[in-house]
């Protein structure tokens, strides 16, 4: 005997028992009472009872909810008609908004409202109590004993997935009796229950997604908001109680609140406003609202400061200034000295791409500290805040733009879109490594522009805050503040050439040297670790390596020399001259000394062997590259080498020694004399000149001196903190105090091309070339700042060339002596930016404009029309999501752009009529969702559903592969850190380990998993190599073990599952949200 109960198990639905009824019965009258209604379950059944003539639909409302938000306000829930009609069409409304995005699904709500319009369906509220319920009853028009209808209870509601979706427990009745009495007690709740007013059904269509009356330029605004969010609203309130002097600027503003939200939500970020925008300021700022927003005054945040030492008194005095409590500065070097990493709550590191690299024990010192707990006096433990500042996040190697996000984020374990950033990192890696193996420069220069155009869109930007100068002068609301508070930003012209012309014999003699240099010199004297014998190098790793890259940095050291002044180039080459003729004299007394930590040249230069001998005694037992050598330790081709080096060198000393003529200096004196300082140009006469070279600048000052110009003022690394106060009378616009004009000049090292206001003057000379780009904008940037008085900076840089008869010959000329400039230096010295061909003049000839913040012109755009016509912002931001619009566009026609989003990443997809699917970006996107506020729309073409439907698709299928690489960690994991783990399990068996030596090493494979640390496999795989030929008692290596891993921050990371699967992100941060689309048409 059958069972009349059901539960949507295996094709036996209430749908299918509901199609039944009416199939073999002639049903006349269908009343339902339900907890729940759903549109779509409607739709699912009206086929079945288009013949029905009379239909009742009651539903009941959530009273618990509303009797619950009454007494939230202290009130006692009273029901009544209209409240129950609100809470009713609330929840239809958000049905419709929760649909499948389906063209039938969609007809059907349509008919549904045309229905109850037409009283083709009766519905009603029952106000008063929760109805649990859900009945349906079926009967024929006239009562006859032989099953005139039946009864269906259960748990299913009148939705979709109630009727065929859920797992429910209902059951079907035939008997008289419980027909009529299902009847009787629908009847009762029906005269309790609220007809519902009509009105309401047309405001759901209205304000559902299903209206068809919005217009492109709606849909425009739209997705400007949705896509900008809170970042529209412009709070100046956010920046209060600056110290006197300071101005509110608006750009500030926006930085301190952008600022303060990416690190709140990300742990960290990059502050990366150009150089002269006033970073310091932003960050400071930033830090303020930090400490009193994490529960002051219940605690106290501490504030660590990590800055280069030249800026350390800079940031002290900004601090003081901006009155900011429990704050510590310490310098770049001091890091291994920190004690109690895990009091502080927020770091901030100035100059930040000076831990780019992450073997450098600076960098790990740092990522410890930022990964470190902060633990409160409560013991509740927190995750650190990272500010990151550098004005150049972009400017460096994929792996080193890597290295800086590690700081906050896991590598395998991220919250940004990219969940497992060291696979992404890696691909973009190794397309990066290929490029730079390719000839063809532009196909070098347009692949290395997509690599870091992925970077940025995917990393970079959504954890960076950037303004320049052109997003200031260009954005309305920013320049018309920057005018009222009377700031204006001087135009930076295009570099001017000075060309200093070489006689005959000089250029042959200059020319012969830059060849010499890069191709006939092999710099043996750097190399000796890479010629010992097998036995004697495998003291040293990478001996081959290492011997390479000293070399190299000695040839650029070389080059760089002779373009800075002859007279720093014959210092130099006479320095070196003499270090190879020590190496050739150690080999002739037969005694090598390699020891690298060691002065060894200057000290066998001065003939103190004796000195030299003691030094090694006393270090050779805890240096352990210290050796102790013979010829016969040597491979013979070094000598020969070292023989073949001091020939040329020689001679080129013998060469330079007779050269007494100095043409770039003279051409310097005549542009100081003619133009340098001619008002017109520079009208407070202040001059700021640059070089690389120590050596240069005291030969500059010099000789400047003995040509009559007094007020020269020499900084270098040595007196910079000793002749600051003289430098900030002199030269510092925004100094408080009495500003002098004792000196006219000042002549600086690269330790002046950070964190100084030298503002006074606008004109720089680059004495030698600035071969990095942006180092050229640092030294720009200390004339280019806030509170710069001049309208104009001239920036002039040296070319040498030829004495020749005409411009045209002049400039030939330069451009080959700079090309083979490029050659002597080879592929590991930029030189040139990725956008520039070797045989031009490169960022020399460029103007010197920033880039432009596209996205941030289209937010100020939005936010001026919310000052403008808030109605208009108003009622637009009430739009629902899924809004959508036809628009006409031959270009495009029956094709689909369609914005998602979901808690991980927002996504443009634009699918044409041929199936075919592209991600744009924000700025490809919203130039197509631009619309005139006049434009019409058009009807939606009939792809419309299937190209959102394939979007959505799209998306899923990217956060599913992300899902998939989150959850199996293990999978990605490359053979450094399988080694390190398998190296751990190990461990896990000695029969004298401790439980909690146990946990250390099991947290440790979890930090190795989600990638916490770049260096913690390194360091356990140095141990395992280190002892492999070795007989060490086990538990001897546990201790050397345990204490390399009680040197990371393990403490509070817990470990999730034995296996590795890790689930390391919510499924609610993958649900697709369809935000807006439109379709084109002809």
């Amino acid at each position: 005997m059958g069972t009349n109960f059901f539960t949507n198990e295996k094709d036996n639905t209430l749908l299918e028992k509901i199609e039944g009824v009416f199939k073999y019965k002639h049903v006349h009258f269908f009343d339902a009472l339900v907890g729940y209604f759903r549109a779509s379950g409607y739709f699912k059944i009206r086929k079945f009872i288009q013949q029905t003539p009379h239909i009742r639909i009651l539903v009941g409302i959530n009273v618990d909810k509303l009797t619950y938000q009454a007494n939230q306000q202290g009130l006692l829930f009273n029901p009544n008609a209209e409240q129950s009609q609100e809470e009713f069409f609330n929840d239809i409304k958000k049905n419709i908004q929760e649909a499948k995005y389906d063209k039938e699904v969609e007809d059907g709500m349509y008919q549904f409202i045309e229905d109850i319009m037409t009283g083709r369906i009766i519905m009603r509220i029952h106000p008063k109590q929760n109805i649990h319920a859900k009945i349906y009853i079926f009967r024929e028009e006239t009562y006859h004993p032989h099953g005139y209808g039946s009864v269906i209870t259960g748990s299913s509601n009148l939705t979709e997935a109630g009727l065929e979706n859920n797992f429910e427990f209902n059951v079907e009745l035939r008997y008289d009796d419980d027909i009529k009495f299902a009847t009787e007690t629908f009847e009762k709740l029906w005269e309790e229950s609220v007809e519902i007013d009509l009105t309401h059904i047309e405001k759901i269509k209205k304000e559902s997604y299903l209206n068809p009356n919005f217009t492109p330029y709606e849909i425009y605004i739209k997705f400007l908001l949705e896509y900008f969010g809170k970042s529209i609203d412009f709070d100046s309130n956010s920046v209060s109680d600056l110290p006197k002097g300071y101005k509110k600027l608006s750009y500030q503003i926006d930085a301190v609140n952008d600022g303060y939200s990416k690190m709140m939500k990300y742990n960290g970020f990059f502050l990366s406003d150009v150089v002269g925008l006033g970073k310091t300021i932003v960050a400071a700022l930033i830090a303020k609202r930090f400490f009193f927003s994490n529960d002051f005054p219940t605690h106290r945040s501490r504030i660590l400061v990590i800055v280069p030492p030249a800026l350390k008194d800079g940031w002290i005095e900004t601090l003081e200034t901006f009155k900011i409590d429990n704050v510590k500065v310490i310098t770049n070097g001091s890091l291994h000295k920190l004690r109690s990493p895990e009091s502080y709550d927020l770091i901030i590191v100035d100059e930040a791409h000076k831990f780019r690299s992450d073997t450098a024990l600076m960098y790990n010192e740092l990522q410890k500290l930022c990964k470190t707990k902060t633990i409160r006096f409560d013991g509740s433990s927190h995750d650190k805040k990272v500010i990151l500042i550098s004005a150049t996040p972009l400017n460096n190697k994929p792996e080193d733009i890597a290295n800086l996000v590690y700081l906050f984020q896991d590598s395998k374990d991220s919250n940004l879109e990219e969940g497992n950033l060291q696979r992404f990192f890696r691909e973009q890696t190794d397309k990066y490594k290929k490029l730079k193996k390719l000839k063809d420069i532009k196909e070098i220069s347009d692949g290395i522009k997509s690599i870091y155009e992925k970077i940025r869109v995917k990393v970079v930007e959504p954890l960076t805050v950037r303004r320049t100068r052109a997003d200031l002068i260009g954005n309305e609301a920013y320049r018309k503040d920057l005018a009222e508070q009377g700031i204006s930003f001087p135009a930076v012209k295009a570099p001017e050439k000075i060309y200093y012309q070489l006689d005959a014999d000089l250029d042959t003699l200059y020319d012969q040297t830059i060849e010499a240099l890069g191709k006939r010199l092999r710099y043996f004297r750097y190399q000796a670790i890479k010629y010992l014998v097998s036995h004697k190098k495998k003291k040293y790793p990478k001996a081959d390596m290492v011997s390479i890259q000293l070399a190299g940095i000695m040839k650029t050291l070389l080059v760089k020399r002779i373009d800075s002044s002859f007279e720093a180039f014959k210092q130099s080459l006479r320095r070196y001259r003499d270090a190879n003729r020590v190496m050739l004299n150690m080999f002739e007394k037969g005694t090598i000394y390699i020891a690298p930590n060691l002065h060894v040249n200057e000290l066998l230069i001065a003939d103190k062997e004796d000195e030299l001998i003691k030094q090694i005694d006393e270090a050779r037992y805890t240096d352990p590259t210290i050796e102790i050598c013979t010829p016969e330790d040597f491979d013979p081709q070094f000598i020969k080498g070292l023989q073949e080096d001091d020939d040329i060198l020689e001679n080129l000393v013998a060469a330079w020694d007779k050269i007494t003529q100095d043409p770039k200096l003279e051409e310097f004196v005549k542009k100081l004399k003619q133009e340098l300082f001619d008002r017109n140009i520079n009208p407070e006469g202040k001059l700021v000149i640059f070089s690389e070279s120590k050596e240069t600048t005291e030969y500059l000052a010099k000789e400047l001196k003995h040509r009559g110009f007094s007020k020269i003022l020499t900084v270098t690394s040595a007196n910079r903190n000793d002749i600051m106060p003289v430098l900030k009378e002199n030269f510092d616009a925004n100094f408080s105090g009495n500003k002098k004009d004792d000196f006219d000049i000042v002549i600086s090292t690269e330790v002046l091309a950070e964190g100084v206001n030298l503002h006074r003057a606008n004109v720089i000379v680059n004495y030698d070339t600035p071969w990095n780009s942006t180092r050229l904008m640092q030294r720009i940037g200390r004339v280019n700042r806030i509170g710069s008085t001049a309208s104009e900076v001239h920036i002039y840089n040296f070319f040498p060339t030829a004495k020749v008869n005409n411009d045209i010959e002049l400039e030939k000329k330069a451009k080959m002596k700079l090309f083979a400039f490029h050659s002597a230096l080879g592929e590991d010295s930029q030189i040139y930016s990725t956008d520039e061909q070797p045989e031009s003049f490169g960022l020399f000839d460029k103007s010197i404009d920033e880039e432009r913040d596209e996205k941030l012109r289209y937010l100020m755009w939005i936010r001026q029309l919310k000052s403008d016509n808030p109605e208009l912002i108003k009622r637009i931001s009430k739009l629902p999501l899924r809004a959508r619009v036809g628009r006409k566009n031959k270009l495009i026609p029956r094709s689909t752009i369609t914005f998602i989003r979901n808690k991980r990443r927002d996504a443009f997809t634009f699918v044409r009529e041929d199936g075919s699917v592209e991600e744009l970006t924000f700025l490809e996107a919203v130039k197509e969702f631009q619309a005139r506020i006049d434009e019409k729309s058009i009807p939606l073409h009939n792809l419309h559903h299937e190209q959102v439907a394939k979007a959505v698709e799209i998306f899923n299928q990217l956060d599913n592969q992300i899902k998939a690489s989150d959850k199996k960690i293990n999978t990605s994991q490359g053979p450094n850190e399988k080694k390190a783990i398998a190296y751990l399990d190990g461990f896990i068996h000695i029969p004298e380990i401790s439980e909690d030596e146990k946990d250390l090493i099991v947290k440790a494979k979890q930090a190795i998993t989600t990638g916490k640390f770049q260096q913690l496999q390194r360091d356990i795989n140095k141990l395992q190599s280190s002892t492999k030929n070795i007989a060490i008692n086990p538990v001897l290596l546990l201790e050397n073990l345990i204490s390399i891993i009680t040197q990371y921050p393990l403490e509070n990371i817990g470990f999730k599952s034995s296996n590795s699967t890790i689930m390391i992100k919510s499924e609610k941060e993958y649900i697709p949200e369809i935000i807006i689309s439109e379709s084109f048409n002809v």
